[in-house]
């Protein structure tokens, strides 16, 4: 099975171990829903600043949907468990491998692959990755632009692991607050025209002005010292 239960908590880092036994697909029960509910619970702990995803088995991530499950659902399930997917994504090495091929089983990508990888490369390049469920390997996905790294893997196979581990360090010292106004603010403003994008950027940035990290901020520049970040 896969499992969402085992966390590793160091320096505000929380990484998901997840693997399955047998096979490598996100099962309507076991990953999703789990998956979905653990992100849920981050939410609430604000001592929590970064989240890395990984997979306990060698040379796998995942696989996409389980087919002979899908197979098995009825009609009526299948429109909620896309549901429950693209809500999850919304909220989540060089040998890698990434693609939307769902075109290859006459269907669409239903997580939401359709709004995002267009906002990312766009429109034209999204077509043709999407319409021939082309493949990319790392180093492609990074030339355009699908990932930020991309990494040559190591002997016991967590390149990538320690990269996102390193990339966390980097911005787990920032103000908590600050990151999370900033994310906010890229994340909406990206959707909307630049007015309106600077408009949401002013308001995350008023967010920030009364926290005592702001304060805290300015104080360790002054005595030349690091800042003791708290999330206040």
């Amino acid at each position: 099975m896969w499992s969402v239960d085992q966390f590793l908590m160091s320096e505000f880092i929380m990484t998901f171990l997840r693997y399955y036994k047998s096979e490598f697909c996100t099962g309507k029960h076991i990953f999703v829903f789990q998956m979905y509910d653990a992100v849920e619970n981050i939410k609430k702990n604000n001592k929590v600043r970064s989240v890395i995803l990984c997979s306990l088995v060698p040379g796998i991530f995942c696989a996409g949907a389980d087919l002979k499950e899908r197979a098995k659902m009825h009609q009526s399930e299948v429109g909620p468990f896309v549901s429950k997917a693209r809500a999850l994504i919304t909220e989540l090495a060089n040998t890698a491998k990434m693609g939307l091929v769902e075109t290859k089983l006459a269907i669409i990508p239903g997580a939401g692959g359709t709004q995002r990888l267009p906002r990312v490369i766009g429109v034209s390049l999204a077509k043709e990755l999407i319409f021939a469920a082309r493949v990319v390997d790392g180093a492609e996905a990074c030339r355009l632009g699908l990932v930020s790294n991309s990494v040559e893997q190591n002997k016991s196979g967590d390149a990538a692991y320690l990269q996102a581990l390193e990339l966390a360090r980097e911005i787990n010292p920032q103000g908590p607050i600050a990151i999370r106004m900033a994310k906010l603010a890229i994340n909406q403003g990206i959707e909307v025209d630049l007015a309106t994008g600077l408009a949401i950027e002013e308001a995350c940035y008023a967010q920030v002005i009364p926290t005592k990290d702001r304060l805290e901020g300015l104080a360790a520049f002054k005595e030349k010292r690091r800042p003791n970040f708290k999330g206040e």
